[in-house]
This record gives C-alpha cells, sequence and structure tokens, in this order.
C-alpha cells in the first residue's frame, strides 16, 4: 500500500472513531436503535435533557439519568447531552437549573453538554444596553459558579453559536465569532467552544462570510461539532423537492444541501473534537451505515474533493 494510501486510511479512520449522532428530542430509543448506532460506526450518541422544571425536581432528574444510563450500558457509546434550549444562565432561577443539568450531566456520566450562550436579540438603542447586560450577567455565572462546578465534576460545557431557524431577526449567538470570543473570555477547562457547522453556513451565507476562513478562526476553541447540512441563507432559489421551501436550520444530511465541505474538511477532519451529526430522522438514509461513510468521507481531508466531486 502506498505511503498516500496509508495516510488517508489513517485519517479517515480518525475522522471515524469522531463520530456520533443525534437522538431526536422527546425520544426515547430501544436498546436495539442504540445498538444500530453503534453498529454502523458511531461512537458518541447526543441525547435532549428533561426540560427545566424536571432537572430541578431532583428526584425526578437522578431518576431519569440513571436509566439513561442502563439505556447505553453495553452500547459503547459516548455521552453529550444537549441542554434545554431556552436555557440562559444569569439569574438565580436560571442558575439553579444550570446546576441541576450539571448534576444530571455527572450521574448521567456525560462527557459535554451542549449550552445556547448569548442567546439574546441583537438590538440597539436603550434595549442594546439591556442586553448587553444581561449578557454580562451570564457570563459572570458561567465564569464565577458554574463552569468551576461542571469542570469538577468531569463535564465540559459546549456553547454553541446558532441560527435562525426561519429568516427573522439576528441574536447575538448567531455570530460564530461572538460565541467563540465569549469562550475565550471565561478561558476555563470546564468549556469550550460548540461549533454548529450548519449554523455557520446560514449565518455565514447571509453575511456573505468565507466558511472556510470562519472554520478555521474558531476552531482551536472548539470542543464539539454539530454536523448537518441546509442551503445556507437561501438568496437564491434552489430546487429541493421534499424540503421545506423556507425552513433556513433544515438539518439535512451531510452532502444534502450547499455546505461546501471540501473547503473545511482540512480544519475539521484534523480536529479531535467529536462530530455530532443532528440529522431529522426523515433526511437519514434507510443504511445508517451509509450516513457514517458519507459524513467520514466528507470530512476526511484526502478524501474530500473526491468525494464532492
Amino acid at each position: 500500500m502506498s505511503k498516500l494510501l496509508i495516510e488517508m486510511s489513517a485519517m479517515g479512520n480518525h475522522t471515524a472513531q469522531r463520530l456520533g449522532l443525534n437522538v431526536p428530542r422527546e425520544c426515547w430509543p430501544s436498546s436495539a436503535a442504540l445498538a444500530a448506532y453503534a453498529e454502523a460506526g458511531f461512537r458518541w450518541v447526543q441525547f435532549h435533557t428533561p426540560p427545566q422544571r424536571m432537572l430541578t425536581d431532583r428526584r425526578a432528574a437522578r431518576s431519569h439519568a440513571r436509566a439513561l444510563v442502563t439505556l447505553l450500558d453495553g452500547t459503547g457509546l459516548r455521552l453529550v447531552l444537549h441542554a434545554p434550549d431556552e436555557l440562559s444562565a444569569g439569574t438565580p432561577e436560571s442558575d439553579d437549573v444550570f446546576d441541576a443539568l450539571l448534576d444530571y450531566a455527572a450521574e448521567a456520566g456525560a462527557e459535554r453538554v451542549a449550552y445556547h450562550g448569548l442567546n439574546f436579540p441583537e438590538t440597539d438603542g436603550a434595549e442594546a444596553g439591556r442586553v448587553r447586560e444581561r449578557a454580562t450577567r451570564e457570563e459572570g455565572s458561567l465564569l464565577l459558579r458554574l463552569l468551576p462546578r461542571a469542570h469538577t465534576l468531569g463535564v465540559t460545557v459546549a456553547i454553541e453559536n446558532l441560527a435562525p431557524v426561519f429568516p427573522g431577526p439576528r441574536r447575538l449567538c448567531h455570530d460564530p465569532i461572538a460565541v467563540r470570543d465569549l469562550v475565550r473570555r471565561l478561558h476555563t477547562p470546564g468549556a469550550g467552544m460548540l461549533l454548529d457547522l450548519g449554523h455557520a453556513h446560514v449565518t455565514a451565507d447571509a453575511s456573505r462570510t468565507d466558511i472556510t476562513a470562519l472554520v478555521a478562526a474558531c476552531a482551536p476553541e472548539v470542543v464539539l461539532f454539530h454536523v448537518h447540512d441546509n442551503l445556507g441563507a437561501r438568496r437564491r432559489e434552489v430546487a429541493a423537492p421534499g424540503i421545506d421551501p423556507l425552513r433556513l436550520d433544515l438539518h439535512l444530511a451531510p452532502g444534502a444541501g450547499t455546505l461546501p465541505w471540501s473547503r473545511i474538511a482540512g480544519t475539521v477532519g484534523a480536529h479531535d473534537a467529536p462530530l455530532m451529526l443532528e440529522v431529522q430522522p426523515q433526511h437519514r438514509p434507510a443504511r445508517l451505515a451509509a450516513l457514517h461513510e458519507r459524513t467520514r468521507d466528507l470530512l476526511t481531508p484526502a478524501t474530500a474533493l473526491h468525494a464532492a466531486a
């Protein structure tokens, strides 16, 4: 085998070992379904946590977390948890929920928790001052109380860049660089960036930003990737039968949209962070191994150009 083929094989294996698959929100899969994830080659799995009101019911949350441990037992799958979408640290009530979230994560054996930081409206005038103050309180709670505790528990909080689901007002978290800079200011092993590639494609396309440079700029802070495809900001008409004609955040399988995988494969493929696929069930192929293989090829630098051709 030539040196090039050996290197390609090693790079592909490195990417393959980092791939995971999301369990759809409000879904409790069977043991057989999770076994199918593992058999397809996935090494990570992501679950959404119970809602905020259930997390703060410590007895119920503990019972739920232990049931999750039992469900995962024997699969070999490593766990990522997704925090409630609407949770924003920085108030006494939300910080109590965040504490409960960390307890749940530790009980369940999760290594990373996906969290929507900076999830506040981008605005101006007097309202802009209130938003800045709220974001400052979030940052203070994370830095002084929540992330030190996460690190003690062995949990890394992965702060995610978002994108509008449908065209509409911007939020601070729609800017991946703003999320990256928050992670840099926090400067703690209890936190890192969750770079959502699908979200970045939407917002970079809307602002006409080079996604290759954007991904490279964020990469040093990344501890987790979310991987899915879409049609960008849909600034042009694209024939897409079977796909919502207005939605931006489509969660298609990699390669089914317009994200330029070959241009980011070098940075993402060479990284060590897990690659969590967030692909809607209706957009998954019947054979999960095909989803694994296609994503591996798209994110392996040596094969990405050929795969995209």
